[in-house]
């Protein structure tokens, strides 16, 4: 890969690291479901009008918007209200796991002995994440992995469903998620209005950076790099973004890094490694 190429992954990878400080940060000011609802406002005011698509898609992205939107998103910002943010961006790596699963059974994709062993080392690895002293009680560690399940679900359905251009499946998403998540903010959350005025720079910039940086952005360059090299090539890139999450919630966060959190993420980290990662293909293109 060119230098140039090597960079610019590597700091598409600190964009996503660090977004998962930021919304750890956010949910402290703004309540998560609010956070999440104003996250989708900002995408499809910035994104639909400018990548249109045809009515006859409208289903699919309805149907992408609950998956993606409310499951993965919305359960995403409450479990990290409530979890570390390097035990919670391990966690999300789960996703992975989950669509491989899901390919086998809905798709028929075979399951290799490689794929399987990292199959087995990820969900090993969340065994001893659950054991550890990172995660106060069962539930975010529930939502966390909900939200790594939502969305390997909308993998699965972006695979099947029509070809859109990213930014516009974006964008669209984001729009059919408003609704929900705002009815869902209205439900059980209290105080909106009073959250945002008194919301400061992490509040608002959270919605800024999740929307803008993370979403936009990176996810932009992202697409760029994929239509230049071979998966397998970027690959091992992605899997340092919950390596640099759990640095950056050490170093900014002031989060601890224990035996649990170092060998259970270890584990599912490789075990994902094992899952995207074709060795074979990496080495012939050197």
């Amino acid at each position: 890969m060119p230098l140039r190429d090597l960079l610019l992954g590597l700091v598409i990878v600190a964009i996503w690291a660090l977004n998962i400080i930021v919304i750890k940060l956010g949910v402290e000011e703004l309540p998560p479901l609010l956070l999440t609802t104003l996250r989708f406002l900002l995408v499809a005011a910035l994104l639909v009008p400018f990548h249109p698509v045809a009515r006859q898609h409208f289903a699919f992205l309805l149907l992408l918007s609950v998956t993606f939107g409310s499951l993965h998103f919305a359960l995403l910002f409450i479990g990290l209200g409530q979890a570390e943010a390097g035990t919670g961006a391990l966690l999300v790596q789960m996703g992975t796991p989950f669509a491989t699963l899901l390919a086998m059974v809905f798709l028929g994709e075979r399951l290799s002995a490689k794929r399987l062993a990292g199959l087995l080392l990820s969900f090993a690895g969340v065994i001893i994440l659950a054991g550890g002293p990172s995660l106060p009680s069962p539930l975010p560690m529930a939502l966390l992995l909900l939200s790594a399940f939502g969305w390997a679900v909308s993998q699965l359905l972006i695979k099947r469903g029509p070809n859109l251009a990213p930014m516009a499946l974006a964008g669209w998403t984001a729009l059919f998620a408003v609704p929900q998540v705002a009815l869902g903010s209205w439900w059980f959350e209290r105080d909106q209005l009073g959250a945002m005025a008194a919301a400061g720079v992490f509040g608002w910039g959270a919605v800024f950076y999740t929307a803008v940086m993370s979403s936009i952005v990176a996810y932009g360059l992202w697409y760029g790099l994929l239509r230049r090299h071979p998966v397998s090539r970027l690959a091992p890139l992605s899997l340092l973004v919950p390596v640099g999450a759990v640095v950056l919630g050490i170093v900014l966060l002031g989060e601890s890094l224990n035996a649990h959190v170092l060998g259970g993420g270890a584990m599912v980290i490789a075990g994902v490694a094992l899952i995207v990662i074709r060795f074979r293909s990496l080495i012939d293109s050197r």
